[in-house]
């Protein structure tokens, strides 16, 4: 992309910041960052005026805005390092705007009528205002089975949404988790400033690092859509 074309885009970050101390989901410890190597144990290493910190995270998978593999929920799924990339960058992507419904449950009657095919489907709840405070953790905005299986239906590739869960946290069977992820669709959680992005006509980029073996990790998630 030229320099001249990336001026007429705009880019609007999805994610929270990820923070020490900071509580992604009540029972989850807090994310620990802190210095491996600081700056000033670093001058012994280096000629004199140059230093480098080097940081160090201990921190659960679930942490700040994230995306879940089909591994996290189902043994033998794949994991991050067999993620497509294909199916996580520059995904043409479309906007469900459910601010204001009067009802936590979002059934599949909010995604009717819509083309899902091959698409990312973002759903925005606005639950984002209430991060970082005790009302995030409670009553908050979910998908319903059926709404689910209708995205499933439709080829959605990738799901999204500002919200705690995408699944009833009441609902031990994790019905929304169950059939995205067997279908591999990836579910990304926790998302922020989707009030910022148009109906269509965004692409959406959520990559994780490359780990074997994990099922979930953070993401830097942002959209870009073309200034008029």
């Amino acid at each position: 992309m030229s320099a001249q074309s990336a001026e007429k885009l705009k880019f609007v970050d999805l994610s929270h910041t990820i923070e020490h101390g900071m509580i992604t989901y009540k029972g989850l410890p807090a994310p620990v960052i802190a210095d491996h190597l600081s700056r000033d144990q670093s001058r012994a290493h280096y000629a004199e005026g140059t230093e480098f910190q080097i940081g160090k995270i201990t921190m659960v998978a679930n942490t700040g805005t994230y995306l879940d593999t089909p591994y996290h929920r189902f043994d033998g799924g794949g994991d991050l390092a067999d993620l497509d990339l294909a199916r996580l960058a520059g995904l043409e992507g479309v906007l469900i705007r459910v601010t204001g419904l009067g009802r936590r449950a979002i059934s599949r009657d909010a995604f009717s009528d819509l083309d899902l095919r091959g698409k990312a489907v973002l759903v925005h709840t606005g639950w984002d205002a209430h991060w970082r405070t005790d009302k995030y953790f409670e009553n908050h905005p979910f998908l319903t089975e059926d709404a689910a299986i209708h995205l499933k239906n439709a080829g959605a590739v990738l799901v999204g949404i500002d919200s705690l869960n995408i699944d009833d946290t009441a609902d031990k069977r994790r019905p929304v988790h169950t059939t995205l992820l067997a279908a591999g669709i990836p579910i990304v959680e926790h998302m922020r400033g989707l009030d910022q992005l148009p109906v269509t006509g965004f692409r959406f980029t959520a990559v994780p690092p490359k780990v074997k073996g994990m099922g979930t990790f953070p993401v830097r998630a942002y959209a870009t859509f073309a200034l008029e």
